[in-house]
């Protein structure tokens, strides 16, 4: 599927999409949970359907056919298994969680766990060998600490150490450990993107989970406890909303969007603040965030706690006066693909001057041009190079807009009903 593009200019206001890390987090919980729980304003995508498929498949009961509010039957922690194979599709999110809530089924029972391309080009080594070490068993069925992987209970607690070159690893422990036998002590060599690991940490408040934080180096979780079940309403998703604002940010008459609280712990939030830092014309009060285009200036920015947001402001900072320097995100060359290149390879393809460092991109101020583009079936790289086609002039064509259900799969929906003239065909 492409996305055709054309300069626009946004006006109005959009309601923020509700978070996917939220909406996965929910279901893994009240999956594991003793009792009843009611998701409120879930996110509706492939990768929190492919986390509701795969936590039936452990043994919840989950019912959405209500997409304004999904109802999940946990299973107190007792873990089914059958032997199966478990598709996660395209969540690399529910792949890590789910591994380590399969890791609480009985003694030798066994799930082995599967995905798309993308997905079984994602490490999990580091995560499997934290899971072994608590007393589970995770095997790569490939030897290449990738998917597919099989994991076979019973995680019992005990002490283990990990980088978490992703942060997901460690949300992952954080989530059984609690449900572990014994109690767990986690030392914590590397954490990249710590704002998610402190979203996990407030689900575990929310359940009044008894845990040390050590400043996120050591984490001491006490086991034998549980999950209850609750009523929560997701709050929207500020990774969806880093594409409205930077689109704002360029072509904006005055766009508005609704429905985020800044007193959530998503880490993406901090994008508000680097286009402020750019010379952004931004202003936020309550839960809404007005964006008026306005002349920006390059920045340097470490970026390490939101690397998610790099491909929107690598073309952003296209737009920029001077240079903008995204900086210590070694982890954005893991995720769905290699952001750092891909990035630069589809910036030259615009005409921009875009420098790849190892754990980072470098980008300067341009005029980009019209391009056919590739999203890589990447869904925030295609909405990031969409940004590109509201601000220049000629028609842009992205390649693999189907990529976008992932998280955001009103994307182009919501852009419309804000001005953007973007439309979709096969």
């Amino acid at each position: 599927m492409q996305l055709i593009v054309h300069k626009s200019q946004l006006a109005g206001k959009v309601a923020v999409p509700a978070s996917k890390s939220h909406t996965i987090r929910a279901v893994a919980i009240a999956s594991l949970a003793e009792g009843a729980s009611i998701l409120k304003n879930p996110l509706v995508s492939a990768d929190t359907q492919a986390a509701v498929d795969c936590y039936r498949s452990l043994g919840a009961d989950i019912v959405t056919t209500n997409p304004r509010q999904w109802t999940v039957k946990g299973t107190s922690g007792i873990i089914l298994s059958h032997e199966q194979t478990i598709d996660v599709c395209n969540s690399g999110t529910t792949l890590r969680l789910a591994m380590g809530s399969a890791a609480l089924a009985e003694q030798a029972r066994t799930t082995t766990f599967t995905g798309d391309a993308q997905i079984r080009n994602r490490s999990v080594a580091p995560l499997m060998a934290s899971l072994n070490e608590l007393g589970a068993k995770c095997v790569s069925l490939r030897n290449n600490g990738k998917a597919p992987v099989k994991v076979t209970g019973r995680l019992k607690g005990g002490k283990t150490s990990i980088a978490a070159i992703s942060s997901q690893y460690l949300s992952s422990l954080l989530l059984c450990t609690p449900l572990a036998e014994r109690d767990t002590e986690i030392d914590v060599t590397l954490l990249n993107e710590p704002g998610y690991v402190r979203m996990t940490f407030d689900w575990l408040d929310k359940q009044r989970i008894e845990y040390e934080n050590l400043h996120f180096k050591k984490i001491r979780m006490r086991g034998k406890q549980h999950y209850k079940g609750f009523d929560i309403t997701i709050p929207a998703d500020f990774s969806s909303a880093t594409f409205f604002l930077c689109a704002a940010a360029l072509v904006a008459d005055e766009l508005t969007l609704t429905g985020l609280d800044f007193s959530d712990s998503q880490p993406d939030k901090a994008v508000v603040d680097y286009l402020k830092a750019m010379g952004a014309d931004i202003m936020v009060g309550g839960n809404l965030v007005t964006v008026k285009a306005a002349p920006l200036k390059g920045i340097e920015i470490d970026i390490n706690s939101t690397p998610d947001a790099l491909p929107a402001m690598a073309v952003t900072a296209a737009f920029a006066e001077g240079t903008t320097k995204l900086l210590n995100v070694p982890q954005a060359r893991g995720k769905e693909t290699d952001r750092i290149a891909c990035m630069a390879q589809e910036l030259k393809k615009m005409g921009i001057d875009a420098e790849e460092l190892p754990d980072g991109l470098i980008v300067h101020h341009g005029k980009p041009r019209a391009a056919r583009l590739d999203g890589r079936c990447d869904h925030r790289i295609v909405m990031a190079l969409s940004i590109a086609g509201l601000a220049a002039d000629g028609d842009y064509t992205i390649d693999t807009a189907e990529a976008m259900s992932v998280t955001c799969p009103r994307y182009v929906e919501l852009m419309r009903s804000v001005g953007a003239n973007m439309s979709l065909c096969d």
